[in-house]
């Protein structure tokens, strides 16, 4: 292993895992990295989309209809009950965890990410995501919820925190002139796994299903291995540009002290010591507690507002509907629902490559004030009873939910340098685990609270709305406060050296590395991207079929 190591420039002893064999030689195209971060992220990005096992599994027993629990059993003897079928409710429990233990695993593994580089991370992922789904797979065969929550919720929800992060710090480093766009196409991945995957599953579903099978557990198993050959496969694709690495003919911006693009580096210890960490953790949380909350009640919401409007009865109230009309309004709501989701994923590739054109600030501005006024107008739209504007406010409402994901690393990256912004990010993940608790509490209790109080289900959202603008408007202000790091903060350059020193080591051994210039669409690219790119295009077209019935 030694001899073969050397002989390729790496220093003797290297594992195949660690970072140092990972820095990139002479010739490498820095746009194979992208399609490597997307295929991790379009496979872990099926956490949006598991809501589509939810109504299956709730059959798993009576398979054509529920063979429901005793109404007073608890929910902690309905994870060990193998008699009857699980509630719905009982199954939602594991987004929860997804997203709570995306965070976590984000901020306690962050910085062991930083050390150990994005191929041994991007493998961990694979291992935790696909082996998760493969203990959930044991779990429904068995009829145990605990395995599901243990498997998918807790393993996998771990896989998801370093999948989600593992390509961040790379595609700055690579992309130092393009940094919103490079972590706009990664995080993009993650929007649109859903959409993947969700038709994905439908189909693997209608396959395996049988008499006496709803057919849940084999599509686990099947995806499992579907995603891990690509995990894999993007977690090998990784590379490492060698230390302070420029594309030809770039040359950074001019630094002064109103700059908001810093050359120096923040130690992951120090970062959040700072006030502009939680100023951008305040402004991710209130954006994306804001968008969390009309996601989660996207369909309900459109369908009582509109009602009888969808049908072409204008004057048919929610109430008044019969049993095929509210299912052909659900369905007209998914549609609705399909139709968010493109944006939202469009959204992160858009803002972000806007981002390297406005700058960092003034994008977090237009999200904000933008939002505020289609928050505010949304009652009026719809007391107006125009679906078209409402559906295309909220559109760009949620692609401003992505943009926020997608622009953040950038601006962390900004402010306290790339040497540790994949750990620093990971931290900064604690405020989408907190907004996907604030959002939808907001929206859900004050929803029921109206509903209670009498007021119609056209209404009930107008409060709402306003409570939506209003977080944004401190969003807005946290934004405003954000001003560069004090130098005091900054690494020493001989610091930042003593860290590097084993990159710098590796990349010196095989002849610099800096032989690579700005990349392009070479073959080995044009193939990368195809096989990240079918799957994406479509998703994409059997979510822009669905979304076609709401405008029929």
């Amino acid at each position: 292993m030694a001899s073969v190591g050397s002989a390729a420039g790496i220093p003797p002893g290297t594992g195949l895992l660690e970072r140092e064999r990972i820095i990139a030689q002479p010739g490498f195209n820095r746009w194979l990295v992208p399609p490597a971060a997307l295929a991790i992220h379009l496979c872990i990005g099926m956490a949006y989309g598991f809501s589509v096992f939810w109504i299956p599994l709730s059959r798993s027993i009576g398979i054509s209809k529920s063979n429901a629990c005793p109404a007073d059993m608890s929910l902690f003897s309905e994870l060990f009950a193998s008699n009857c079928d699980w509630k719905i409710s009982s199954l939602g429990w594991m987004y929860t965890l997804f997203f709570v233990l995306l965070g976590s695993a984000a901020a306690v593994w962050g910085g062991w990410l930083e050390r150990a580089g994005p191929r041994k991370a991007g493998l961990v992922s694979a291992l935790c995501w696909c082996g998760g789904l493969l203990i959930s797979a044991v779990g429904v065969y068995t009829h145990q919820l605990w395995m599901m929550w243990l498997g998918s919720g807790v393993i996998g929800g771990i896989g998801l925190g370093l999948g989600y992060i593992s390509p961040v710090s790379t595609l700055i480093k690579w992309f130092p002139d393009r940094r919103g766009m490079a972590t706009g196409m990664a995080i993009m991945g993650f929007g649109g796994g859903a959409m993947i995957g969700s038709p994905l599953a439908d189909i693997l579903m209608n396959y395996f299903r049988t008499p006496t099978s709803v057919g849940v557990w084999q599509t686990f198993t099947a995806m499992a291995v579907i995603y891990f050959v690509f995990m894999v496969g993007g977690a090998f694709g990784y590379r490492l540009p060698p230390p302070n690495w420029r594309p030809d003919g770039w040359t950074p911006p001019p630094e002064n002290t109103k700059s908001m693009i810093t050359k120096h580096q923040v130690h992951l210890k120090d970062a959040h010591k700072t006030p502009q960490f939680w100023l951008v953790w305040a402004v991710l949380c209130l954006n994306v507690s804001a968008g969390i909350g009309v996601i989660g009640m996207a369909s309900p919401m459109l369908q009582e507002i509109f009602a009888g409007s969808l049908l072409g009865q204008p004057n048919v109230k929610f109430g008044q509907l019969n049993a095929d009309q509210l299912k052909t309004v659900a369905a007209i709501a998914a549609g609705f629902t399909g139709l968010l989701s493109l944006f939202n994923i469009g959204g992160r590739f858009f803002w972000a490559s806007l981002w390297d054109k406005i700058g960092r600030k003034n994008t977090y501005f237009t999200f904000f004030a933008l939002g505020i006024a289609l928050y505010a107008a949304a009652p009026t739209l719809a007391h107006i009873n125009n679906k078209a504007l409402f559906v295309l406010a909220f559109g760009v409402i949620l692609s401003m939910y992505g943009g926020g994901f997608a622009t953040v690393p950038a601006y962390l990256a900004d402010l306290f340098g790339t040497q540790f912004v994949g750990a620093i990010h990971g931290r900064l993940l604690t405020a989408w685990s907190t907004a996907g608790i604030v959002g939808p509490v907001v929206v859900n209790y004050i929803r029921e609270f109206q509903i209670n109080a009498g007021v119609p289900r056209a209404q009930v959202y107008d409060f709402t709305m306003y409570i939506l603008a209003g977080m944004l408007v401190v969003g807005f202000i946290c934004n405003m406060m954000i001003k560069p790091v004090d130098s005091k903060w900054y690494m020493s350059e001989a610091d930042v050296a003593a860290l590097q020193a084993k990159t710098t080591a590796a990349a010196a051994a095989q002849g610099g590395s800096y032989g690579i210039g700005k990349g392009g669409l070479d073959g080995a690219a044009v193939v990368a991207w195809l096989i990240v790119g079918v799957p994406i295009l479509w998703g994409v077209w059997i979510t822009f079929d669905k979304a076609l019935v709401l405008f029929r």
